[in-house]
C-alpha cells in the first residue's frame, strides 16, 4: 500500500505559533539601544550615553539658542527705540509688542504674508540679500490718515493703498528700517534703502523658497487699531554680524575672566621697596687680562648693547629696555615685559 505524501508545511503561522513566539521574546532580557557615533563605533544606550536631540530636517535652525537669545535682546531694543521714535514721529503713542521671532523657510515666509497686504522690499547696504517688511493695510492706512492730519482712527476699509498713501507710509516705514539698522552699528554700520513696494507675497522671489529666513512678528497698537507688521530678514544677510557679534562676546567673556581671577592690589603693598637694578651682557674676556686691569683703562662695549638693557626687580629679570639720559639723570625706558615663567 502506498504511504500517502506528507502535506506541505504552511507559510503562514497560526494564532498559536504567534503567542508562542510573543511568549519568547517577553521572557528574554530586553535588547538594548545601540548608539553609533560619528565614527563608527558602537555604545550601548545607558546613563553616560550622549544626549539625542531631535532634528527637523523640514524646518531647520541655524541660529544657536544663545545665538537666537543674544538677536532676541537686540531686536527688544530695537522696539522700545522705534515705539519712542515713531511715537514722538506721528504725536500719538505707538505702542509695538514682539510676538514673534523665530527663522523659516523663505516659502513659508511668504505663503503665510495676508492677502490684501502692504509689502516693501529693502535692502540693507552694504549686506547681500533683500528684506521683506510687511504691514497690515488698515495700520497703514490708519498711519496715512494721521499724517494728513487725521485723529489716528482705524480705517475699516480692507484694500490696497494708492500711490500718495504708499508714499506717505514709506516715511514710517524708512524710520522702521532706520532703527533696525542702528542696532547692529556695533557689528557695521547699515544704511537701509527701499527698492520697491508689493501687494501680494505669493509673486515674490528675491531668495531662494528653501533659504532661512528670520522672521518677527510685531504686534502694533495705534489709536484703536491693533494690527502687525513683520519682518523677513534672509539669513545669509545677518550672517557676517552674527559672527562678528558672537565674536566680540567671546572675546569680551575672555577678558572678564583674565579680570576676576587677576590679583586684587592691596594699599597694604604701596610703601613696600623693592631693590630696581639695570643690567646688561657686555662679552667676554680671558681670565688673564681681567688680572691685568687698572684703574682708568678702558674697555670698549658695542653701541647695542645700550638697546638691550634689562631691568631687575629684586633680582629677578622682569623688563627690557634702553638706556638713555633725562636731562642729567640716566634713565631706562622699558620698551618689553619678559613674560613669566
Amino acid at each position: 500500500m502506498a504511504e500517502e505524501p506528507t502535506p506541505p508545511k504552511a507559510e503562514f503561522l497560526d494564532q498559536n505559533e504567534i503567542d508562542k513566539l510573543l511568549a519568547q521574546t517577553s521572557d528574554g532580557a530586553p535588547e538594548k539601544a545601540i548608539f553609533i557615533r560619528a565614527d563608527g563605533g558602537r555604545t550601548a544606550v545607558g546613563a553616560e550615553a550622549p544626549k539625542v536631540e531631535h532634528y527637523d530636517f523640514r524646518h531647520p535652525a541655524f541660529l544657536s539658542e544663545l545665538e537666537l537669545r543674544r538677536v532676541r535682546v537686540l531686536h527688544e531694543d530695537f522696539i522700545r527705540y522705534l515705539s519712542a521714535r515713531l511715537s514722538l514721529f506721528l504725536r500719538m503713542e505707538f505702542g509695538i509688542k514682539m510676538a514673534q521671532l523665530t527663522t523659516t523657510t523663505y516659502a513659508k515666509f511668504t505663503d503665510a504674508l495676508p492677502n490684501p497686504t502692504h509689502i516693501c522690499l529693502f535692502k540693507s547696504e552694504p549686506l547681500l540679500g533683500v528684506g521683506i517688511l510687511d504691514i497690515n493695510p488698515r495700520l497703514a492706512l490708519t498711519i496715512a490718515d494721521r499724517l494728513l492730519g487725521g485723529r489716528g482712527h482705524s480705517v475699516k476699509a480692507e484694500r490696497y493703498l494708492t500711490e500718495i498713501e504708499v508714499g506717505l507710509v514709506e516715511d514710517v516705514i524708512l524710520i522702521i528700517l532706520e532703527e533696525w539698522c542702528n542696532q547692529w552699528k556695533v557689528e557695521q554700520d547699515l544704511h537701509p534703502l527701499i527698492l520697491g513696494h508689493e501687494n501680494n507675497g505669493r509673486f515674490l522671489q528675491t531668495s531662494p523658497k528653501d533659504a532661512i529666513v528670520l522672521a518677527m512678528t510685531l504686534e502694533v497698537n495705534f489709536g484703536d487699531c491693533a494690527e502687525q507688521i513683520q519682518i523677513g530678514v534672509p539669513y545669509y544677510t545677518i550672517e557676517p554680524m552674527v559672527k562678528k557679534m558672537q565674536a566680540r562676546r567671546q572675546k569680551e567673556s575672555a577678558y572678564a575672566a583674565v579680570e576676576k581671577h587677576r590679583a586684587a592690589w592691596s594699599t597694604a603693598y604701596g610703601h613696600i621697596a623693592v631693590p630696581v637694578s639695570a643690567e646688561w651682557t657686555g662679552f667676554e674676556i680671558p681670565l688673564r687680562e681681567i688680572a691685568s686691569l687698572r684703574v682708568g683703562d678702558v674697555l670698549e662695549m658695542p653701541a647695542s648693547v645700550l638697546q638691550q638693557t634689562r631691568l631687575l626687580l629684586n633680582g629677578a629679570p622682569k623688563f627690557s629696555g634702553v638706556v638713555g639720559l633725562d636731562g642729567e639723570t640716566v634713565a631706562v625706558q622699558i620698551t618689553r615685559k619678559f613674560s613669566s615663567p
